[in-house]
C-alpha cells in the first residue's frame, strides 16, 4: 500500500471511533492537547508528528490497542540464555569467512579452519 492510502485509511478509522464516540473534533482535540486543525489533517489523512497521534489515541482511549499493531517480539528460551539479562541494542552484521590459505590465522587474528593433513 502506499502511504497516502494507510494514512487516509488510519484518519478515517479515527474519526469513525470519535463519531461513535460523539465527540465533535474540537472536544477531542481539547481532550488530546492538539490543535483542532491538527486533528482534521490527520482525520483527513494528511501527516503528522507521532506524538500527535499518540496523544489522539490515548484521548480515545485506543493505546492499549498498540500491542497488536506493534506486537512484543518473542525471544526463544536458547537467546534468552544467550542475553543473560541483556538487552539487544543493534543487530549484528554478517561475517565473511576467513579466506582459505591463510595459514594459522585468518585476517585480523581470526583462527583459520582446520584441513587435513594440518598439525592439531
Amino acid at each position: 500500500m502506499v502511504d497516502a492510502v494507510i494514512l487516509r485509511e488510519l484518519g478515517e478509522r479515527l474519526a469513525r471511533v470519535r463519531l461513535e464516540r460523539n465527540l465533535k473534533q474540537a472536544e477531542l482535540a481539547t481532550q488530546a492537547g492538539v490543535a483542532k486543525r491538527t486533528l482534521e489533517r490527520m482525520e483527513a489523512g494528511g501527516a503528522t508528528q507521532l506524538v500527535n497521534l499518540v496523544r489522539v489515541c490515548r484521548a480515545l482511549g485506543l493505546v492499549e490497542r498498540f500491542d497488536t499493531l506493534i506486537p512484543q517480539p518473542a525471544i526463544s528460551p536458547v537467546a534468552q540464555l544467550k542475553l543473560q539479562g541483556r538487552q539487544r541494542k543493534r543487530a549484528a552484521s554478517a561475517r565473511a569467512p576467513a579466506p582459505a590459505g591463510q595459514g594459522e590465522k585468518g585476517e585480523k587474528g581470526k583462527k583459520a579452519k582446520w584441513q587435513w593433513g594440518d598439525k592439531p
